[in-house]
């Protein structure tokens, strides 16, 4: 993939305010938030050691820096009858990635896309009831992308989310 192929993603100036450098009080909120997103202001204050209007105020700023980009609950997809998971892996026509991108996104089950480097170009997680779900997934509207050169799907047995918690180094040192 090419530099102009990667930069063809890269959102317009202006989209996001220029990042701000966090603190260790920064991090504490996130490893928190992480494990719970659910965790109200007072309790978020008290576990980092600040006031409430100092942990509001820091979270504000975390999501309208685009640090935090939302909230959402942890599923167990086989629970929730998601009981066939796959990487796929696709080749693309250069210079095609919003095309693709948007595309993907539609994807019924398409929980996380990546534009990546190396033998392929994009890397879909999909969630899908069964394998036939799967299969016609892949075979009939992933396939279908004039875009997508090729695919190939790795079929996940086991998965293991990694929750941040306090013994889970969260910066490289």
């Amino acid at each position: 993939m090419t530099a102009e192929q990667m930069a063809d993603g890269a959102e317009g100036p202006g989209q996001d305010p220029p990042a701000r450098p966090l603190d260790s009080v920064d991090h504490a909120i996130l490893r928190l938030l992480q494990t719970d997103g659910r965790a109200s202001i007072r309790s978020v204050a008290d576990r980092v050691h600040v006031s409430r209007a100092n942990a509001y105020a820091r979270i504000n700023r975390l999501i309208e820096d685009g640090v935090i980009r939302g909230f959402g609950a942890r599923v167990n997809h086989e629970r929730a009858g998601q009981g066939a998971s796959a990487y796929i892996t696709l080749k693309i026509v250069q210079n095609s990635w919003r095309t693709v991108r948007e595309q993907l996104q539609a994807l019924p089950g398409a929980t996380h896309i990546a534009l990546v480097s190396g033998d392929f170009d994009v890397l879909l997680l999909v969630h899908t009831p069964d394998n036939r779900t799967l299969r016609e997934l892949v075979l009939t509207r992933i396939q279908a992308i004039p875009e997508v050169l090729s695919t190939r799907t790795l079929l996940v047995f086991e998965e293991t989310d990694l929750d941040p918690g306090p013994d889970r180094p969260t910066e490289l040192v």
